[in-house]
């Protein structure tokens, strides 16, 4: 197990059971802890190195009784080579412009957001967030956390993702987009975005949360070789089953 020093004592608590979202029939439970304070972000990237991801102004990770399907993955960046597939994807979306911005809130996000949840997440709690649910999302963060907006050539918001930036890296907290168009593959799209970031930065790794190898929502993180894992040995590589 990786120990790591604390910069000053955190307070550390564990929820109480919930139903599992991603696998039926479990139940969920998160050791958590607050983000504040002058040394928020050295805490919040100790704790990403750890296997822990942001929500808001708290830090979380997985903390289920008889259950470890949720696997912490980040992508070496400086590994990674864009295959055919993601090369035509890449090419289809020539049009779009990326520009990052502060994480404030705006109208249009939300119709956006509001889109991409009734489209792909039917009757989740995530569904029924109204505006204010999602300003706090996007605005409540003790860290360097900022919103990138992808617009195609006419000005129209075709994706968003909530970005943390970190001393090794970067992590998509959370993404969503424009579904009418599927051979669009925006949520692809995306995530080969930040890995080009964190190249063009010097940043060596891409955090892309959870991965469940149960879950067909997760599945698509280990299309982004190379993967790294997190365990009781702290990070290795995910071998590739392509």
């Amino acid at each position: 197990m990786e120990h790591l020093p604390l910069l000053r004592p955190h307070f550390f608590f564990t929820t109480a059971p919930m139903p599992c979202p991603y696998l039926e029939g479990r139940m969920e439970r998160k050791i958590v802890t607050e983000l504040n304070g002058s040394d928020a972000r050295g805490f919040h990237d100790q704790l990403s190195r750890a296997g822990f991801r942001r929500s808001h102004s708290i830090a979380y990770a997985p903390a289920c009784v008889g259950c470890n399907a949720c696997v912490p993955v980040r992508v070496v960046a400086s590994g990674f080579k864009m295959n055919r597939t993601f090369r035509r994807l890449w090419d289809r979306n020539a049009d779009l412009k990326a520009r990052i911005v502060p994480a404030r809130a705006t109208a249009e996000q939300y119709r956006l957001f509001n889109a991409y949840q009734e489209s792909r997440h039917t009757g989740s709690d995530m569904a029924l967030m109204g505006f204010y649910d999602y300003r706090a999302m996007v605005e409540d963060s003790p860290i360097d956390t900022g919103l990138v907006e992808f617009r195609d050539a006419t000005g129209s918001l075709k994706a968003v993702c909530l970005m943390d930036r970190m001393d090794d890296g970067v992590s998509g907290v959370y993404s969503f987009y424009e579904t009418v168009d599927p051979t669009r593959s925006f949520g692809t799209y995306v995530i080969l975005w930040l890995i080009r970031t964190a190249l063009a930065q010097g940043l060596p790794y891409v955090y892309l949360g959870y991965w469940i190898a149960n879950s067909r929502k997760m599945a698509y993180k280990t299309r982004f070789q190379p993967l790294e894992t997190y365990g009781p040995g702290g990070w290795s590589p995910m071998m590739s089953s392509s």
